[in-house]
């Protein structure tokens, strides 16, 4: 009865979002092929919202270009692997430019956006979590200066919740770490990612917190991660990031057309049951929702309050290039 109870709420997070989101322009024509093979590196996570990327690499050989793909735990490992040269292009998390920015870091180019979803606490079961002041003494479990945490630090500011009013307890390593926090006791809430919130519901031991929802606050915004690259890749490498960017659209572009091919991919990608891919699958919109103005406000925001050393937000138009996705999109 209980799981029964916790998919008829992820049922119901699907109604009140909408489906999956088609890509607001279709893509264009299929690029040429290079004249001589390239290799592309991407550093890449398991998380759903980044499915395309695992099934591209067929068609890029066609292309010209053979994608070497590295999976790292955390966007900021990628992050780091990339402005260290190791990587050609990243997925990285939507406040990775202005942090990269801010640390010096000048070579870095931003791409796109590659989805959205709703984000809520991961109550654990017979807890209770109404509204936001339910914090108040509460044990969460955060990854601090990750992607989720920009967004649930950011709502708390608007929200006028002090951070200090709960216990942040740090979990390290991957997102089952934080599952397994939850279900033992040892914390009474989580700020996570997919397919990680999804887990505890479906396993009957947490539930959305839809009184606390956090993925839409003014700064951060609902973007789940972007592909960033490197000038150096840019100007080395560009026909090849052309069609990276080609075709992981076209792939996109399917798959938000088919959820069940996109929970098929969600499964392949994380290792997840198929019945948790396909609910977890359900709550992403796929599709770009980031924006330069928005990456604008994240680095203000969080430069106003001391997360990042420096406002950069003059400095995102001049690392931000949108003619990689008007290319595909044959613009």
């Amino acid at each position: 009865m209980q799981r029964l109870r916790q998919v008829a709420w992820l049922l119901f997070v699907v109604a009140a979002t909408g489906s999956l989101s088609l890509p607001a322009k279709a893509v264009g024509p299929e690029p040429a092929p290079l004249a001589q093979p390239v290799e592309l590196t991407v550093g890449y996570q398991k998380v759903g919202h980044l499915a395309p990327v695992i099934l591209i690499a067929d068609d890029l050989k066609k292309l010209g270009v053979n994608l070497k793909l590295v999976e790292f735990v955390r966007y900021a490992d990628a992050r780091t692997a990339l402005l260290a040269g190791s990587l050609d292009a990243a997925s990285v998390g939507p406040a990775d430019l202005a942090i990269s920015l801010a640390q010096g870091s000048t070579n870095v180019v931003g791409l796109m956006g590659v989805g959205s979803s709703p984000k809520y606490v991961i109550g654990r079961d017979g807890v209770k979590f109404d509204s936001w002041s339910d914090l108040k003494g509460k044990k969460i479990a955060i990854a601090p200066g990750s992607a989720v945490w920009f967004q649930f630090a950011a709502t708390l500011v608007e929200n006028g919740i002090p951070y200090n009013s709960f216990q942040a307890v740090n979990i390290q390593g991957g997102g089952a770490n934080f599952d397994q926090a939850l279900k033992k006791g040892e914390v009474d809430g989580l700020v996570t990612w997919e397919p990680f919130e999804s887990i505890p519901v479906m396993g009957g031991y947490g539930f959305f917190a839809k009184g606390l929802e956090y993925g839409s606050s003014k700064a951060v915004g609902s973007e789940l991660g972007m592909f960033m690259t490197t000038k150096t890749a840019v100007d080395s490498k560009r026909a090849a990031i052309e069609r990276f960017v080609w075709a992981y659209l076209k792939k996109q572009e399917e798959l938000a057309k088919s959820p069940t091919a996109f929970a098929d991919a969600y499964a392949q990608l994380s290792g997840m049951a198929p019945d948790v891919a396909a609910q977890a699958s359900k709550i992403i919109k796929l599709g770009e929702v980031i924006s330069p103005d928005q990456i604008k406000r994240q680095a203000k925001g969080f430069a106003d309050l001391g997360v990042i050393q420096k406002d950069v937000s003059d400095q995102i138009d001049a690392h931000w290039d949108g003619t990689f996705v008007d290319k595909a999109l044959g613009k």
